[in-house]
């Protein structure tokens, strides 16, 4: 059994943070662990409150799954404080976890700030060089390279950035291109780009979809399936999710985790 650590906050409303993570590796069939970052009282409409765990208590939990289970995979994705991120830094190296992907989570889909502005040097300085993929969008791309992006010229710019950070991989996400009917993902692994493209579904219910792609490709690299594989699994997970987004709520509703898992065994049944 495969074994994927998310170290994340937890999402009241289950449609983001932690709960996604765990929904998510378990449709793509491993064991799903966590180390609580923060807890925030959070719905569909947004953060109403954040209350961090201190960094102790996040190196606990980590020591914890370190000393007894392990991790073929681990994602981070809230971590709010530098002093998280560097326990989880420290954490990282001590238990030698590979397959680190790390989701920079800065604002939540309501506006509400999920990091601190001192935590942005720590996640440069200690995670980034630790990371075998990161999954920004474009927002956070800007904040972690300093440059504006407006053409798909400034989108190869920042990869080439933050692959520089010390990245093995990086994947910028096409969900705050202005592009009204696609969406394309920009991947480069240091040599090459790639890019995948998907129709943009009109749609608010989109809460949770950055943990989800991310949580994706940190099970798939548990399962020891490449970076590229990963990121077009993932691609085609988060569009299932999307497309068969779940109504719940009155703001940003969640996606749906089972819709991937679900249209491949119907596509199953019809083969056999």
């Amino acid at each position: 059994m495969k074994k994927a650590l998310t170290i994340a906050g937890s999402d009241s409303g289950g449609g983001a943070g932690i709960q996604a993570d765990l929904k998510t590796f378990q449709e793509l069939g491993v064991f799903g662990m966590s180390a609580l970052t923060a807890v925030t009282a959070q719905n569909t409409v947004g953060v109403h409150a954040v209350y961090p765990m201190t960094a102790e208590a996040v190196a606990k939990q980590m020591q914890a799954l370190g000393e007894d289970m392990g991790a073929d995979a681990v994602k981070t994705g809230m971590l709010f404080s530098a002093e998280i991120i560097e326990a989880v830094s420290v954490y990282l190296k001590k238990y030698q976890w590979k397959n680190v992907v790390v989701d920079p989570v800065m604002i939540a889909k309501g506006g509400a700030s999920l990091l601190q502005q001192e935590a942005i040097f720590a996640m440069k300085t200690y995670l980034l060089p630790l990371a075998e993929v990161i999954t920004p969008n474009i927002p956070e791309a800007e904040v972690l390279t300093g440059i504006k992006i407006q053409t798909f010229e400034d989108k190869r710019e920042a990869a080439v950035r933050l692959y520089d950070l010390g990245v093995r991989n990086v994947v910028i996400k096409g969900g705050h291109d202005e592009n009204e009917t696609e969406s394309t993902d920009l991947f480069f692994d240091g040599n090459e780009f790639h890019t995948f493209t998907s129709k943009r579904i009109q749609t608010k219910n989109t809460h949770g979809t950055g943990c989800t792609f991310s949580a994706v490709i940190t099970a798939e690299l548990a399962k020891g399936t490449s970076v590229y594989d990963a990121v077009l699994t993932a691609k085609d997970f988060i569009q299932a999710a999307i497309e068969d987004g779940i109504a719940i709520g009155h703001g940003h509703g969640p996606t749906n985790h089972w819709a991937y898992g679900k249209r491949k065994y119907i596509k199953e049944l019809a083969r056999s």
